[in-house]
């Protein structure tokens, strides 16, 4: 029997209890979570139970993909580990198809950081050490922290080796003695060598990188720290840069020295040799700090100190994985104003636009994140044109992992009016329309169709889009599919003058069919408007009306509540398009149109869209005598025209003074009164000072005779031509007429006449805009799955 010391327990078996399977949360790996219990040999010979200890396992399934077989990874994971009971594959596998179909949110906002492992980080060139650490020397190591800096740079790198594996971490938290001599070295030594410098910010960047560890860190100020050493190396940067630029001018101005160029060369050398080192440091302090920036508290501060600043500095380098982490940080600072405001300031998107295209694909993808949260923003949206990323987006377009965030991009961009027409030469709507042909009878992507939609609204993008049998197939693709948002796309198309337009005269036919009761309203509403927008000389609309029986479909939905109000409008926008032809005019005249456009007036007179388009077609119908004997002499639209004359609208007004004008030209009693109106309307301030002085009997003696009798009298101001006095004489209400025909000179009651009386508008030729329908400025996403920050 072996002889046992008093005091030091005897273990005669470990055993395993309670083992739970889950994920990891982050990686594709099993996490085992398991107990241990040790059976220990009493002082009397006895066994009992000793300590027990929770332990935990991490199975990282590198091969696991989307072709994986899951039932087969399931039984070799069981069977190479020991801990999982063979009855358990079955969960097993049910895990592992879990992670295998597991999908790593990726949105805008910048939630979805994905962290950088310590295990990412190597040893670098100059602290790579033979010999490997043990957890068990950990105090041996702390020792070489109190040596020269070679040493400090040996026990540094060697508790770099633990720190790096993660079930070493809860082991040096616990050795408060350790962590506090690294952060001293650190901050007394941190100028002396970047090599030191470096290793130390590795040990904590390893213990930010799990949100538990991030008040360690914080304990010892590690935070900021790194943001003076990161200022500290800028400024150490431009000091290399304006040094090297003074030995090249000296070596260029006189380049027949050999000795000048000589040292230009050794001198550029060791600036690599330096800049290597410090963008190693710049990247690990950045990582630490991109962790520690969880919290919204922490990246306050750091905001504070001008991190944004000093991140855009250092994008003009030209290391990758050191850009890959500032792009990371900058695209997770982007969700806040102050922040974006910025990077505005100091120029981001004109140093981003370089990394557009580049062949590092996680950088490029998170650069396009970033631009794509910038991209809300109107005026870096218009940085983003000048910086040339239009054609530069475009070219992306047909690389497939950069496609969708490249046409969100470049949706935001097509907002804005001024920026569309430069699509039309960047070569992005040929790709565009393939990839709408190629959909076939699939779904379109939401943003594919909406950056179309946004472009169909300027001329010579639509020229390019309906080029070849462009209109075709889109008008094949809208009326078999019902597809809304491409008929939508044909209605901006459809709304340019020129010969885009009468590449519709063919499809007329396919569009009136769809104006019926059996098809969806927002389908009908787009066929309206489209149709709407065809004003083509060489199209008969009777023809048009007659062939298709629109005119009782018209005359219905003119009834108040009858359907949507937008319904409503495009078929009273259709209306004023079809009556610029004199027998449609006439056809509509007939089926009491007119009424029903009046008793709609009145049912929507406080909704200016519908007053100004129904005064709109009023307007057109005056121009043709059938229609125009209606509206004066069987309706009271003229007077509501009057009404509207002083509308706040300056559309409505406008209309209203135009058709107006056709009315008194052509009807003399009306043109009395409009002439009336206009008089009192314009003379307003006047009329109203003399009729007080014709009640104030006191204050205004010279208006009454010695009789007491007004010179006034009983009758209207306007029936008394001898009031309008003017320096020139007396004229009387019918100075109007001559005022309009330009025959009136430039004098006034109390201004001149410039002031007082202003002459009917030209006639309109165009219809008023309408605000119903698309808008460019209308907004199809307020949130990106695939991005956005």
């Amino acid at each position: 029997m072996e002889n046992v010391q008093a005091g030091e327990p005897r273990y005669l078996k470990r055993r395993v209890k309670g083992c739970t399977l889950d994920v990891h949360p982050s990686e594709r790996a099993l996490v085992i979570q398991y107990e241990v219990e040790a059976t220990i040999l009493g002082e009397m010979g006895e066994a009992m139970v000793g300590e027990r200890k929770e332990c935990q396992k991490i199975i990282r399934l590198k091969s696991l993909n989307t072709n994986t077989d899951t039932s087969s990874l399931a039984r070799k994971v069981v069977e190479e580990c020991r801990l999982i009971h063979p009855s358990k594959v079955r969960e097993v596998e049910q895990l592992l198809f879990y992670l295998q179909n597991r999908k790593h949110t990726n949105g805008a906002d910048n939630q979805d950081k994905k962290r950088i492992s310590p295990r990412d980080f190597a040893p670098y060139p100059g602290v790579e050490l033979d010999e490997e650490a043990s957890i068990s020397s950990i105090d041996e190591y702390v020792e070489l922290l109190y040596e020269d800096i070679q040493e400090k740079i040996r026990g540094a790198t060697l508790i770099f080796q633990l720190a790096r594996n993660p079930d070493n971490l809860e082991e040096l938290l616990q050795n408060e003695a350790a962590l506090g001599a690294l952060a001293r070295v650190l901050r007394e030594d941190w100028k002396q060598s970047v090599d030191l410098a470096t290793t130390i910010v590795y040990v904590f960047f390893c213990f930010s990188s799990f949100s538990q560890f991030h008040g360690l860190v914080t304990q010892f100020k590690i935070g900021a720290l790194c943001m003076n050493i990161i200022e500290h190396e800028l400024k150490r940067h431009d000091l290399w840069q304006e040094e090297l630029q003074k030995k090249k001018r000296a070596y260029e101005e006189f380049s027949e020295n050999q000795t000048l160029r000589k040292e230009h060369e050794k001198s550029f050398r060791k600036y690599q040799s330096l800049l290597t080192k410090q963008e190693q440091l710049l990247r690990v302090a950045l990582c630490l700090l991109l962790n520690l920036a969880e919290d919204t508290r922490t990246e306050l501060k750091m905001r504070n100190k001008n991190i944004v600043h000093m991140l855009v500095k250092i994008v003009d380098r030209e290391d990758e994985e050191l850009l890959l982490v500032v792009v990371s940080f900058l695209k997770k600072l982007s969700i806040f104003l102050e922040n974006k405001n910025d990077m505005a300031e100091t120029l981001a998107v004109e140093k981003l636009a370089r990394l557009v295209p580049c062949e590092h694909e996680e950088l490029l993808t998170t650069t396009l994140r970033l631009l794509l949260n910038l991209s809300f923003d109107t005026s870096l949206r218009s940085q983003m044109v000048q910086a040339g990323l239009v054609p530069k987006l475009s070219s992306l377009l047909a690389d497939e992992g950069q496609r969708q965030l490249s046409m969100c991009i470049l949706y935001h961009i097509s907002m804005d009016d001024r920026f569309k027409s430069m699509f039309a030469d960047a070569d992005c709507i040929p790709q565009l329309m393939k990839m709408v042909y190629d959909c076939g009878e699939e779904k379109m992507d939401v943003e594919l169709i909406s950056l179309c939609i946004n472009l169909a609204a300027n001329k010579s993008n639509a020229q390019v889009i309906c080029a070849g049998n462009g209109l075709k197939m889109l008008m094949k693709r809208a009326l078999k599919l019902k597809d809304v948002l491409v008929m939508k796309m044909i209605r901006n198309l459809s709304q340019h003058s020129g010969p885009t337009k009468s590449l519709f005269l063919d499809h007329v036919g396919d569009l009136a069919a769809q104006i019926s009761e059996e098809e969806s309203e927002e389908f009908v509403i787009e066929c309206l408007g489209t149709m709407a927008n065809l004003t083509i000389s060489d199209l008969d609309w009777a023809l048009v009306l007659r062939e298709y029986n629109l005119v009782p479909y018209l005359k219905d939905k003119l009834k108040p509540g009858c359907a949507e109000d937008d319904l409503i409008l495009e078929v009273v926008i259709l209306i004023g398009t079809v009556s610029m032809d004199d027998s449609c005019a006439a056809m509509l005249a007939k089926s009491g149109i007119i009424p029903a456009l009046i008793q709609l007036l009145n049912a929507q007179q406080e909704d200016d869209e519908f007053v100004c388009q129904i005064v709109y077609v009023f307007y057109q119908m005056v121009f043709h005598k059938a229609t125009r004997d209606v509206i004066i002499k069987d309706t009271q639209a003229p007077a509501y025209l009057i009404d509207l004359m002083h509308d706040n609208n300056a559309e409505i007004r406008k209309v209203c003074d135009n058709t107006l004008d056709i009315i008194a030209e052509y009807d003399e009693e009306w043109g009395k009164k409009i002439q009336t109106e206009k008089f009192r309307w314009y003379n307003s301030q006047w009329l109203e000072m003399v009729e007080n002085r014709q009640m104030d009997e006191a204050e205004e003696p010279f208006l009454y005779g010695e009789d007491g009798e007004s010179f006034m009298g009983n009758d209207d101001i306007l029936e008394r031509p001898d009031l309008f006095y003017t320096a020139d004489g007396i004229i009387s209400p019918d100075f109007y007429s001559d005022f309009q025909n330009g025959e009136l000179g430039q004098t006034g009651y109390m201004s001149s006449a410039s002031e007082q009386f202003v002459p009917s508008a030209k006639l309109a030729a165009d219809r008023p805009v309408s605000a119903y329908g698309f808008r460019p400025d209308e907004h199809f996403f307020y949130n990106y799955s695939t991005d956005s920050r």
